[in-house]
């Protein structure tokens, strides 16, 4: 979303302050640009003529930032916003659309129980029995705060709620239900739950044991207000900026994370197509995005239902502050910073103006360097110049930093809330894995079938039967078994693997020991994530729980075992949660880092995450992010560790955490200089005149310098046109160049570092191309960075102590630079141009006068060497 209306950028600019700040220090540059112009057109037309047309392109800069640039920033905040509130939106309707799908399986499944059916027909009357088995049921499913079975005639059979006494319902979801070969899904007022303004109500009929024809009708009512306030505590902003809504298809709030701000049943204003406009509730502006679900398993979700956030529009844009960039290593931030034209297009605008700007300045005194009588009256107008363009530099260096921390803010936290989703996600699924074992477990059925002592072909039939029809509801296993008080599996669904029934094997000892020892029927045991022959020899969880004497609850008959089918729900869950995000990857892994899950084929399951090991210690529910190389890129990494649903890993007795991990990749690492001298500035007032300038700039973070008189002009580096032609390494392409005064003409530009230090430069936006000029000769150099042109005593100029012998070397002398604390390496240019002409001429330093030379202290320890 960066499609923001030009009309809309003054609607949201009043919102931005630090935008703000940057368009009106640009509309001041601007017009400090203008006036210096004018001013040199006044005084000095005929002195000035050399620099006019830099200064002319300097103030079409400036227009070009006035006019874009403010534009471009008010479209990435809005979009960052419309980005973060979008997520949310997408992921209220998709955990309820997920958790929802659950129920459509329960109530078939539950339907069809041939206990309650007998007991809906009449053909027993022991209700006490009934309702024990469904708040046996309800103890585990706890999603539903109501169970009721009812006759055709709406006649309450029985219920698990006392505190809402039933005798009957008129509602006409019986009729439907009763009419119906499927489940019916209600939410909307009913007679059903008399104490709520709406319910949600999954209903099946229910067929008569014997002859297959209606007789009642059974409703699951899910506790949505308790499942809806967990979703919103879980995944809602901790400084409660905006507010997450479930709406229905009418666009009526069904459920608010803030009541008192938003209630259920009012109407609010929808933004499906992610544009960004300012949407009006309650006589304020907000910011909307609006998501239908996308369904789950091919089931959509109650009718029209959306997920939506909305947030202030006076408060959109505040919050949110990091120091990551602070806490960055510098070369992994420039690194980071250099591939800003692919992550933050903006960014990179601001960093291209600010270059163009040092570039225009540099040349400016580049130009005037050395130059007396007429030329002294455009002093003035240079010392303009250079005071103009540092405060440009100022306002660029700032607006850069603030820009990249609000896209890595932005990135970090999205990558939090990503993993803290996926790990919800997974608790999620789980709990339900832990519920079906128990609950099928107290099956009739099987009981019965595995506390008889002689287990007939007839009865293992029927067993069977029962597993295939549990296993057609419940898709997310791809193998449901019950197996005897040895260990011996007597029945399964799917029983071939690997060509050979599983029917008649056994499973192993510490898994039937941990059945065995199971207490009650609340207990359970999972088998930890590793490869089984149950699963093809892949790793899976396997739930299972006790089957019990239904004469005796304190005897063990067996047990039942399902196979979660783990590989793909995983990765769909994964999957789904990164949507249609490019260069991110997603894993699930253990506390010990081992991968459970992965969308990264370089990381298979079962492998093993490189991650900092604090990481692995997360405390539960807690999240963390940050910025990390990872498999030669720069990445934002964000990984949350699980902290359970409802009761399950929570109070339930079972604990196996998983971490979600989530790699959002922004571009290769790139090799990147040593860091500058910290007082790199060159302070005012050491030059005099009679003095010489000197031209200077960065290599591999080292200040370099040549006579400014030497140098025609810096041009930008993404001008160079790459030549294949041989020849030397170091020479890189051509530049074209256009002088005033001279005709169109191109050099050959080389590589400055490679020259030097054998090691080819990464060409980045601060890369500029150093036009020198030689005997009538033109040659470009590559350079990293320009940075003055200021003026040194001959007195501040010394040999290096390899002078007397440096036949060939380049840099002969050196600078004593803020009274000898800085130290600039001076390039001899003769000896450059001869070493050019002749390959055989050394241009290096060997390793150990390098690093002499670039070791010293202070100049009075170089003089010393020297003496």
């Amino acid at each position: 979303m960066r499609d923001t209306a030009p009309w809309a950028i003054d609607t949201f600019l009043p919102y931005m302050r630090d935008v703000v700040r940057c368009e009106q220090s640009l509309r001041e540059l601007n017009l400090m640009w203008r006036m210096i112009e004018a001013s040199a057109k006044m005084n000095c037309p005929v002195e000035a003529k050399t620099i006019l047309p830099t200064m002319a392109a300097t103030r079409a800069g400036f227009n070009r930032l006035e006019q874009e640039l403010v534009s471009s920033l008010v479209r990435e905040k809005v979009g960052n916003v419309l980005d973060e509130i979008g997520t949310k939106a997408q992921y209220v309707i998709d955990i309820v659309v997920r958790n929802l799908y659950e129920r459509t399986a329960d109530v078939g499944f539950l339907a069809t129980d041939r206990e309650l059916c007998a007991f809906v027909a009449g053909m027993h009357d022991d209700a006490d029995a009934v309702r024990l088995r469904l708040r046996a049921y309800r103890s585990k499913y706890t999603v539903y705060d109501e169970i009721i079975l009812l006759d055709t005639q709406g006649n309450v059979l029985v219920q698990i709620d006392e505190a809402t006494p039933l005798e009957g319902s008129t509602d006409p979801l019986l009729a439907e239900t009763l009419a119906s070969s499927t489940y019916v899904e209600t939410f909307r007022a009913t007679d059903l739950r008399p104490a709520k303004k709406q319910a949600l109500v999954y209903s099946r009929r229910m067929l008569h044991p014997d002859t297959g024809s209606p007789v009642g009708v059974l409703c699951l009512c899910f506790h949505f207000e308790e499942e809806m306030a967990g979703i919103f505590r879980s995944h809602r902003d901790a400084e409660e900026r905006s507010n997450m809504l479930l709406l229905d298809g009418e666009n009526r709030v069904i459920a608010s994370a803030d009541e008192r701000w938003i209630p259920p049943g009012a109407i609010v204003p929808v933004n499906r197509d992610a544009s960004a406009r300012l949407m009006v509730y309650g006589g304020r502006e907000y910011l909307v995005r609006t998501f239908v679900a996308e369904g789950y398993q091919g089931y959509m979700g109650p009718p029209g239902w959306q997920g939506q956030v909305m947030i202030p529009v006076d408060v959109a844009f505040r919050g949110g502050s990091t120091d990551a960039l602070s806490a960055l290593d510098g070369h992994v931030a420039d690194g980071l910073l250099s591939h800003a034209r692919s992550f933050c297009p903006p960014l990179y605008d601001i960093m291209t103006a600010a270059d163009t700007i040092r570039r225009v300045v540099w040349n400016g005194q580049v130009m005037t360097a050395g130059q007396r009588g007429e030329l002294l009256k455009l002093k003035t107008i240079l010392d303009q110049i250079s005071e103009t363009g540092n405060r440009s530099n100022e306002l660029f260096s700032q607006s850069i930093r603030d820009l990249y921390e609000t896209v890595l803010a932005s990135s970090l936290r999205d990558s939090e809330f990503v993993t803290h989703l996926l790990v919800d996600l997974l608790d999620r699924n789980l709990y339900e894995r832990s519920d079906d074992c128990r609950w099928w477990a107290l099956t009739p059925e099987l009981r019965s079938a595995l506390a008889a002592d002689e287990k007939d072909f007839e009865t293992m039939e029927g067993v069977t039967a029962i597993l295939d029809y549990i296993n057609r509801l419940y898709t997310v296993y791809t193998r449901i078994f019950v197996y005897d008080a040895d260990g011996r599996i007597i029945a399964s669904t799917n029983p071939l693997e690997n060509g050979v029934s599983v029917v008649g094997t056994r499973i192993d000892p510490a898994t039937l020991a941990g059945v065995r020892a199971l207490r009650n029927e609340q207990q359970y045991h999972v088998t930890p994530f590793a490869p089984t022959p149950l699963y093809g020899n892949r790793p899976t969880y396997v739930y299972h729980a006790a089957i019990r004497d239904p004469d005796s609850e304190a005897t063990v008959v067996g047990g039942i075992g399902i196979v979660f089918d783990a590989e793909p729900e995983f990765n769909a869950m994964l999957r789904g949660a990164l949507g249609e995000k490019e260069n991110v990857s997603a894993l699930f892994i253990d506390r010990g880092g081992r991968i459970i899950s992965s969308t990264d084929p370089c990381r298979p399951v079962g492998g093993q995450l490189d991650i900092d090991p604090a990481l692995l210690k997360l405390d539960n529910g807690s999240s963390a992010s940050r910025i990390v190389l990872h498999d030669g890129h720069y990445a934002i990494m964000g990984c949350t560790a699980s902290n359970g649903y409802r009761e399950f890993k929570v109070a339930d007795g079972y604990r196996e955490d998983v971490i979600a991990v989530v790699y959002n990749l922004f571009g290769e690492v790139r090799e990147q200089g040593s860091a500058r001298p910290a007082d790199a500035v060159i302070e005012s007032g050491i030059g005099a005149e009679g003095g010489r300038e000197y031209a200077s700039f960065f290599i591999d973070g080292m200040l370099f310098a040549m006579p400014a008189d030497a140098v025609l002009e810096a041009l930008p580096a993404s001008e160079i046109s790459p030549v294949s032609m041989g020849g030397r390494e170091e020479r890189i392409g051509v530049l074209a160049q256009q002088r005033v005064g001279e005709s169109s003409s191109f050099v050959w530009v080389f590589d400055l570092r490679h020259l030097m230090r054998g090691k080819a430069s990464e060409i980045g936006s601060a890369s500029q191309v150093v036009v020198v000029r030689h005997n009538g000769q033109d040659i470009g150099l590559l350079v990293d960075e320009l940075h003055g042109v200021p003026e040194f005593h001959a007195a501040q100029i010394v040999p290096t102590p390899f002078a007397a012998n440096a036949d060939g070397l380049l840099v002969k002398q050196v600078i004593q630079a803020n009274e000898g604390r800085l130290l600039i390496q001076a390039l001899d240019v003769a000896q450059l141009f001869a070493c050019l002409k002749d390959p055989s001429l050394p241009t290096v330093l060997n390793l150990t006068d390098m690093q002499r030379l670039t070791g010293y202290r202070d100049a009075a320890e170089l003089l010393g060497e020297a003496a």
